[in-house]
């Protein structure tokens, strides 16, 4: 088919992946950051990504390609007014001056299991329609004169097809607004007004493998996506697959055929970049825990955390580390603290407390694991994305907590190459090639895979140890 380009706008940086429509090579690749005042900032005027996506893009790196598919930060929403101008700069990232807000919303919908309902996640500070609530009570000027809304790349779609009339989002994107159903396809405008004070346009849902248009040169922009639809869709994840990312907190998603509602809050409904679904769960502690007991020992970085640890054995000498360091999410405790179990005299020793470290974070990410699978939920295979995954101490115990294959795949720019991914499906299906009900078939990411083996049973006794330290100090936590 060709050649065909993705490009990913992260809260930093612009990269572009130039890919092989038919095998998803990748052939060139381009980056920039995003010229950004005083480091990164909740309000991000939007020009800064287009002006890194020039900068990425050039040298001529978009020779030749047919069709661009757009990943972009989750979370950020583009106020315009009537005219299509910005209100305001973008609201992006995890803002907590919305924590107030977000409470405020889950109040006035009558609490958490109605929003689990409505739109199959509860409100945080970081999601769109939360930040609408905060733009309502501290500027409602500018609420006022917002008559339009996007996230980043309904906006980067919209910029880059020139700005018609027609503006449009994908079913991934809109599942993270807080707006948007997963389970019944639809909006909620009765929520954006609930939020903003009044409605708003809101960009037109199409479908994985739509195209939102085409440039004046004739270039195909397919549908876009956010960054974890972008990123699950390059990885190339399917049903029975799971991924676990490691960043100071950590995250839990699947794919599964439905939409999932939890009316404890626990899981968050996505829709993935194909037509299935994305139930995601988070943990507030993942690798802070690492940091935490890496400073409390007196190293210096996280290698030699996992390499004390290694000196230590399953199971830690009896040590349990409940790894709540910032409170925690699934479990729903937010005002609690980490707990350290098993203190004996034969156990104090650090290379315990590091193992202890390693195997906490990784029970409590099990435990979101466990989550997913209570609702029917396939998990045969563990994809483990984030730096720490490559530490020793977490592949020597990963897959016997979490009672599954895990696929370390080797650090790629796979949102981006989903978007490229993305492209190639939509330019397919307009030339007739492919079936808009089925992805192109590109080969997966190199990865170590690590099997459980004979460590299964030593691991499921580690995490009963865990899930015994935790009934008894947080009895019920996760009825």
């Amino acid at each position: 088919m060709g050649i065909v380009a993705g490009l990913d706008s992260s809260p930093e940086f612009t990269r572009i992946v130039v890919c092989d429509a038919d095998t998803g090579a990748v052939l060139k690749q381009g980056y920039a950051p995003h010229p950004m005042e005083g480091g990164r900032a909740s309000d991000v005027d939007p020009q800064a990504w287009l002006l890194s996506l020039g900068e990425a893009a050039g040298g001529g790196l978009l020779e030749g390609v047919q069709a661009i598919g757009v990943s972009s930060q989750q979370n950020a929403v583009v106020p315009l007014d009537s005219q299509g101008n910005t209100v305001r700069p973008a609201m992006v990232g995890g803002d907590k001056r919305a924590q107030v807000s977000a409470a405020d919303l889950v109040d006035a919908l009558g609490g958490r299991e109605a929003w689990a309902q409505a739109v199959g996640c509860v409100p945080q500070a970081a999601q769109p329609i939360t930040k609408l609530r905060w733009l309502n009570k501290t500027e409602p000027d500018a609420a006022v004169r917002t008559a339009v809304l996007m996230q980043a790349h309904d906006w980067l779609v919209w910029q880059l097809l020139g700005r018609p009339v027609r503006r449009t989002t994908d079913r991934g994107g809109a599942s993270g607004t807080g707006y948007w159903s997963a389970a019944t396809g639809a909006y909620r405008a009765d929520l954006v007004e609930l939020a903003l004070g009044h409605q708003a346009m809101l960009p037109e849902v199409i479908g994985p493998s739509d195209a939102a248009g085409t440039t004046p040169e004739g270039l195909l922009i397919s549908a876009g996506t956010g960054e974890t639809m972008a990123a699950a869709f390059g990885l190339g994840i399917g049903l029975g697959d799971a991924v676990v990312s490691l960043g100071a907190s950590g995250s839990v998603m699947a794919v599964h055929p439905e939409a999932l509602v939890d009316n404890s809050g626990m899981i968050t409904s996505l829709a993935d970049a194909t037509g299935m679904h994305l139930p995601v769960v988070t943990t507030l502690n993942a690798v802070r825990t690492l940091r935490g007991a890496s400073e409390m020992l007196g190293l210096s970085d996280l290698e030699s955390l996992s390499d004390l640890a290694m000196k230590s054995t399953p199971g830690s000498h009896g040590l349990v580390l409940l790894p709540y360091l910032e409170g925690e999410r699934t479990p729903n405790l937010p005002h609690t603290a980490g707990t350290l179990s098993g203190l004996r005299r034969e156990s104090m020793k650090p290379e315990h407390l590091a193992r202890a470290a390693f195997e906490g974070m990784l029970c409590g990410l099990a435990d979101a694991l466990d989550v997913l699978r209570g609702r029917g939920v396939e998990v045969r295979r563990v994809f483990l994305l984030g730096a720490a995954a490559e530490l020793s101490a977490v592949q020597a115990a990963a897959p016997a907590l979490f009672g599954a294959q895990v696929v370390v795949p080797q650090p790629a720019d796979y949102a981006a190459i989903g978007a490229a991914r993305q492209a190639a499906w939509a330019l397919g299906v307009s030339q007739g090639t492919l079936d808009p009900r089925t992805p192109p078939m590109w080969q997966g990411p190199a990865a170590q895979v690590l099997e459980p083996g004979e460590e299964l049973a030593v691991g499921q006794a580690v995490r009963q140890q865990y899930v015994s330290v935790r009934e008894q100090t947080y009895p019920g936590a996760f009825r």
